[in-house]
């Protein structure tokens, strides 16, 4: 018997149909009338939908026809976990081949495969919003589902090579250095869909099993959490709760570290790091004695807080206490930063919400991205991640794969590594261990060489699309090459269409011979 699960695309009816079940299914469940701080059910995501049509609807034993040869399908996937999840695929492959014996099914087929799933879903789907279906099946199966146990492989698919052929990056395997990706393409390369993919692959592989995997994006366009675009959230398993918007109303954390029974080293070291970054967020010049009285400023804010988190305007206030008596009213360098800082009021002073086991979209495109309070805002939320992800336990293990717990996705990534930003590198060499992720993003490969940090040495995925230019010298680094290599890996950049890229053949670079890189056809999503 063919097994099904692999390779399968979804209908262009599907995601519609899908919508219309999940607005009856928590209609159903919620109460008119909610009582005390009670919340009323959302269920985020289409999988579980998917696999209680397909169920209902192989539970039909009416006559099958060839109708679904009149579906359109779409070059989005489903995945594998619609099979796999609750240790269904046999029984739901039996049942799919038992409806389908009396046709003549070329089951080698994907996109016939495809089609037969989908048409399934949608007729259950149908089933289930008949009459008081899905009530029954509710009352039948219970409104709790149990999730699967182990570490989900994130095995992301992101599109296709030539002929066809399932184009995948492996995130966790036991196999595998690293967890980073970087990506480099120019306006109109297709930079925003790939991300949407990759989260969308991310989210829909891990949502339903015991290790999900969440996303903090820094979304500097402002695409992502635009409402015109609501619907894109869905592909994500979040809605437009989960988008933080910083002009709008303070961010619901505070971004400084408790130093509670903490030692008073710690608390020194930590005032050097905030001070320096203060001024670099600004490009701000100041003296020595400007730089060390700002240290001193903040260390006196944790003494009047007792280690608990500070607050800009507690450090600007210690900042004025220190300054000679004659130049208290004066603004340098510093008083400005942290002037800025405080009227824009970005943070709240105690955390309300769970940074990592939450996923968010953070609005970005208020403010002037190269600008103070953009580097702020990003900075100081990659510092608080480091700060979270110093009390969490290693990532677990199981012998095959690791545990994946987070990625911090940077668009526009470039105004973020042209200085000492030290969380972020922090973020990319600990956070490693503790199952966290990064993605960046940005216009030219270059980028990710700064005199600052060598990004592109530390990633597991270089993903080139469609730019203006490259250099030499980071191609040559990237995939050991010069010559007429070089020239014809330069020549498949130019030639990149929107959506395509080109990633690393590192069988090739390992054996000496072939292509040193793969071009991929990335799968459209939004």
């Amino acid at each position: 018997m063919k097994t099904l699960e692999t390779n399968l695309r979804v209908a262009e009816a599907v995601g519609p149909k899908m919508d219309q079940l999940r607005l009856e299914f928590e209609t159903i469940l919620n109460l008119e009338k909610y009582e005390f701080d009670n919340k009323p059910v959302s269920v985020k995501g289409n999988a579980k939908f998917m696999r209680i049509s397909l169920l209902a609807a192989l539970s039909l034993n009416d006559n099958r026809t060839e109708e679904f040869k009149d579906l359109i399908m779409t070059s989005n996937s489903i995945h594998a976990t619609l099979f796999t999840v609750h240790n269904l695929a046999n029984t739901l492959n039996t049942l799919i081949h038992h409806r389908y014996a009396h046709l003549n099914i070329n089951w080698d087929d994907n996109i016939t495969r495809s089609k037969i799933i989908c048409f399934e879903i949608l007729k259950g789907a149908d089933y289930l919003l008949k009459d008081e279906n899905l009530s029954k099946w509710i009352s039948f199966t219970g409104s709790k589902t149990g999730n699967s146990g182990g570490i989900p492989h994130l095995n992301l698919n992101i599109g296709e090579y030539a002929d066809d052929i399932p184009a995948f990056l492996d995130m966790n395997s036991n196999a595998i250095t690293n967890t980073q990706i970087l990506i480099a393409g120019t306006t109109g390369s297709g930079k925003s869909n790939l991300l949407a993919v990759l989260m969308n692959e991310i989210r829909s592989i891990s949502i339903e099993t015991s290790y999900p995997v969440n996303f903090l994006f820094f979304d500097y366009k402002g695409e992502f959490s635009d409402i015109a675009n609501n619907h894109w959230l869905n592909h994500f398993a979040i809605d437009r709760s989960s988008i933080l918007d910083p002009m709008a109303e303070p961010l619901p954390f505070t971004p400084f570290k408790n130093f509670v029974n903490a030692t008073q080293n710690e608390i020194n070291i930590y005032s050097t790091e905030m001070a320096n970054a203060l001024c670099a967020i600004d490009r701000a010049t100041i003296s020595a004695n400007m730089s060390n009285r700002l240290s001193e400023a903040i260390i006196d804010a944790y003494k009047q807080t007792k280690g608990k988190p500070i607050s800009f305007q507690l450090m600007l206030d210690c900042y004025t206490d220190l300054q000679p008596s004659n130049e208290k009213e004066k603004v340098d360098s510093v008083k400005s930063v942290l002037n800025q800082l405080v009227r824009s009021n970005l943070f709240l002073n105690e955390d309300k919400i769970d940074l990592i086991n939450n996923s968010f979209i953070i609005k970005m495109d208020k403010c002037p991205k190269d600008g103070p309070i953009s580097k702020a805002i990003v900075y100081f939320i990659v510092s608080k991640l480091n700060n979270i992800y110093e009390n969490i336990p290693a990532q677990a293990n199981d012998g095959s794969k690791v545990q994946l717990r987070h990625f911090t996705i940077i668009d526009e990534a470039h105004y973020m590594l042209d200085f000492e930003n030290k969380p972020l590198k922090d973020l990319i060499a600990v956070g490693r261990n503790k199952g966290m992720s990064i993605i960046l993003a940005t216009q030219n490969m270059d980028a990710y060489k700064s005199k600052y940090f060598d990004f592109y040495a530390n990633a597991q995925y270089p993903l080139i699309m469609k730019q203006q230019s490259i250099n030499d010298a980071v191609l040559k680094d990237m995939y050991g090459v010069a010559g007429n290599d070089l020239v014809e890996i330069k020549q498949a950049i130019a030639g990149l269409q929107k959506g395509e890229l080109i990633i690393k053949n590192n069988e090739a670079i390992v054996l000496g011979m072939g292509k040193r890189y793969k071009k991929i056809l990335v799968r459209h999503l939004i």
